[in-house]
């Protein structure tokens, strides 16, 4: 049975949960990212000295994708409960995880101080900061979504996604301005534990403005009407891990295809780009920072307009767009970092997140429209989180080891591509759901519902 639908919250009310959803990913994923470029720039040095430069950066990047292997972990129990016990509490846990994590990374010893021990504790920390972030998206976009008014659903839940380039920006931003700042044997030392250490002051105001928000109305109705249930003395409710394999596991499996492209190719433009820039384009790192810097702005900027455009032509052809342009932008992506000017860097850069953007604003409402309301949380983070260790993971790794063995950009090209070429296949396979309601309790609620496209203008939000 259906819920009775909720009036949209007042336009003040909504901005300020859209505020701390986007305040709250913004520093998970400036905590994420920030460990992503040290990665790159200086862990290699730090943790693994007896390396070759280049092994050193793949066994750097290695301890990076294992904060992927933890996100399906924090999925799965994240997800549970939040269907269970609420959106809002368990985001307050995943920052003060992450935040946690990050901080200590700013206060470990390093390999020359205990050794082999230092590898070992970053990997520990970096499960934790994984295992946090597995749990936060999920439950960010669906806080938004489930407040939100249901014809604006794609642009208002598009803006806890600008808290990933929000992040990449600060992170980058602040990496940018020590080195800029600092020699690199200073940078090296210690420059390296401020931005770790900033973080302890992000968490707090994260919290401050997560605490101040709403539990999501919607699922106060759920949850009442599994109260009601259990008085009746009604069938237990099957946990919501067992339920969205029961119900939705063909929009699991469509979810994870659709992160593919947008995964992969963001790390590669993000991540790798810094490797590939300083050692194959013989450019700087403060020019290859710089570039990463500006672009992030402009996927900040474009992430609001993807989403709103998904609202009035649908998600699905939003995120073929995006999926399609990724592919055909990669050949150029190279050849323009391959000019070694910063033009040209920053051009490929930009216009590849302008493309992932695409992919990336629509994502938040079309995985929350996929999902009945008691597995809502569950469902989108399993979708979303499980494609990250086959895709997002090995990205950079896949990328380095290409471009060691081949000496080329041509198949890390190649490995994107067909990363597309799965993400429109899974695309091409869903149907289109911007005209759901997320007030539906039930797990087949909506699964026959019309394409938008022959929905009258009202219906469809126009």
């Amino acid at each position: 049975m259906a819920a009775p639908a909720t009036a949209p919250p007042p336009p003040s009310n909504l901005r300020r949960i859209v505020a701390a959803s986007l305040v709250g990913t913004t520093v998970e994923w400036y905590d994420f990212f920030l460990y992503g470029s040290a990665a790159a720039l200086v862990f290699n040095k730090l943790f693994f000295p007896e390396s070759d430069p280049l092994v050193g950066t793949l066994l750097s990047f290695l301890t990076y994708a294992v904060g992927f292997a933890a996100r399906p972990i924090g999925a799965l129990v994240f997800g549970h409960y939040g269907d269970r016990l609420g959106r809002k509490k368990l985001l307050v846990l995943s920052l003060l995880m992450m935040g946690g994590a990050t901080f200590a990374i700013g206060l470990m010893p390093t390999h020359a101080t205990i050794g082999s021990a230092a590898p070992v504790l970053l990997t520990v920390l970096r499960l934790v900061q994984g295992f946090a972030l597995g749990g936060e998206w999920g439950g960010a976009v669906l806080l938004v979504s489930e407040h939100g008014d249901a014809k604006r659903r794609g642009f208002w839940a598009s803006w806890p996604q600008t808290g990933a380039p929000a992040g990449q920006l600060l992170a980058t931003g602040v990496l940018s301005a020590l080195t800029a700042l600092m020699s690199d044997s200073t940078f090296g030392a210690w420059g390296w534990r401020i931005p770790f250490l900033l973080s302890g002051v992000l968490v707090i105001l994260g919290l401050w403005i997560r605490l101040s928000v709403d539990e999501s109305p919607v699922f106060k109705a759920a949850l009442a009407q599994a109260e009601q249930r259990k008085a009746a003395a009604a069938p237990a409710e099957k946990m919501p891990l067992v339920a969205v394999l029961r119900h939705h596991w063909r929009d699991v499996l469509i979810a994870m295809g659709a992160r593919m492209a947008e995964n992969i190719s963001y790390y590669v433009i993000t991540a790798f780009i810094l490797v590939y820039a300083t050692t194959s384009a013989d450019l700087s790192k403060q020019t290859a920072l710089n570039a990463v810097l500006i672009a992030s702005a402009v996927h900040f900027a474009v992430i609001p307009l993807w989403g709103a455009l998904s609202d009035r032509v649908g998600r699905r052809p939003v995120y073929l767009v995006g999926a399609i342009g990724v592919a055909l932008w990669m050949f150029p992506f190279f050849a323009l970092i391959d000019s070694r000017s910063f033009g040209g860097l920053l051009l490929a850069v930009t216009v590849g997140l302008i493309f992932h953007g695409a992919m990336y604003a629509p994502q938040a409402a079309f995985f929350a429209e996929m999902f009945a309301t008691r597995m809502r949380y569950s469902g989108a983070s399993i979708g979303a989180q499980f494609s990250s260790v086959a895709a997002g993971a090995p990205a950079p790794l896949i990328a380095t080891a290409l471009l060691a063995d081949f000496g080329s950009s041509t198949p890390i090209s190649l490995y994107v591509i067909a990363a597309a070429l799965v993400t429109v296949l899974a695309i091409l396979c869903a149907k289109e759901t911007r005209s759901r309601d997320l007030t539906d309790m039930e797990p087949d609620a909506g699964r026959q519902a019309a394409d938008t496209a022959t929905l009258p203008a009202d219906a469809r939000g126009v």
